[in-house]
């Protein structure tokens, strides 16, 4: 997942979702398989992918989210999901008795902010899955598995378990850019809002709402690169995985307590700050970015569209001027 801690923890985390830990004592196996082969053995996994990945991770996603659910917004005429000083309004100030006892509208607004987090969270996973995947094993082996599979260049980039990663991303998305600000701004109590309560109020959505789902599809994703694994590369069928985990640890294959307690220390600590960054840092800037950026594509439209016809008329002008002054001599 994108806004991950220290490697070590991301692959301690990441052993503890996959099929290679289980029974009791499960953070211990997952240390002892993350230090197997010394201590800097969880940093020796990351290679370009993952640097290029993190980048785009952290620096795009959310202006991701915004541009998808703005886009769509837009052109579905309904109003984008709640974002920056809007938190802090009441929740009357958002209230359109027309719109929102209006069937079409409400039928359109949740296709939206249904879609929206889809469309972000795949993009992540198209981003991140692949360095994800190669963290996951490990750069001689993942390449090893690469050319067993013998994909098309579109898979190669997309990675082993793209689908349960995608889901993974999504349920992240919708909590951290819309369930958290929507219920934020509906129901937490006018009184007490302030960055500070929108910090901690963000934090917990993700610890205990988002990473209690998304655990599962964590879970899925690891156990998936195990069943890939096998024979040395083999394409995954999610079914097989799915049974195998349930018949072997019952639902503890897809979460316990452990599972989610080592995601929680991996992720939260920076996803969990997203909504209150997304929402109280970024629009900072926000005016400053966009009126460049508007500026520069002003500019670049009139390269394009060539000289203004004014400003030929006066050229054509001047030829002519200068042509009788020739034709005169």
């Amino acid at each position: 997942s994108a806004f991950e801690s220290p490697q070590p923890l991301e692959k301690i985390a990441l052993y503890m979702n996959s099929s290679q830990v289980s029974g009791s004592n499960q953070f211990a196996q997952s240390i002892r398989l993350t230090f197997k082969d010394g201590l800097m053995a969880p940093y020796r996994v990351v290679g370009r992918a993952s640097i290029a990945a993190w980048f785009f991770q952290y620096s795009v996603m959310g202006m991701a989210f915004q541009v998808f659910d703005k886009s769509i917004a837009n052109a579905l005429n309904v109003r984008p999901v709640v974002y920056g000083k809007e938190l802090m309004e009441p929740a009357s100030s958002t209230a359109d008795a027309k719109n929102d006892t209006d069937a079409s509208y409400r039928a359109r607004s949740i296709f939206k902010t249904l879609l929206a987090p889809v469309l972000a969270g795949s993009l992540e996973s198209a981003v991140a899955n692949r360095a994800e995947v190669e963290r996951f094993f490990g750069p001689k082996q993942f390449s090893q598995i690469e050319s067993k599979l013998a994909w098309s260049t579109p898979a190669r980039l997309l990675g082993p378990a793209f689908l349960s990663n995608t889901a993974r991303n999504v349920i992240m998305c919708n909590t951290t850019f819309v369930v958290t600000p929507i219920t934020y701004k509906m129901f937490f109590p006018q009184e007490h809002k302030s960055t500070q309560s929108l910090f901690w109020y963000g934090l917990g959505m993700n610890i205990f709402v988002g990473n209690v789902v998304a655990i599962t599809q964590q879970a899925l994703w690891g156990r998936s690169l195990d069943y890939c694994a096998q024979g040395g590369g083999r394409n995954i069928k999610y079914t097989e995985v799915i049974r195998a985990g349930l018949k072997s640890d019952g639902m503890a294959a897809f979460f316990t307590i452990p599972k989610w307690s080592a995601r929680v220390l991996m992720n939260a600590p920076a996803q969990g700050a997203l909504p209150w960054f997304y929402n109280n840092v970024l629009p900072i800037g926000e005016g400053t970015v966009l009126r460049i950026v508007k500026k520069l594509y002003k500019g670049e439209r009139r390269a394009a569209a060539g000289p203004a016809p004014s400003s030929m008329r006066s050229q054509a002008n001047q030829a002519a001027t200068a042509f009788n002054v020739d034709g005169s001599c």
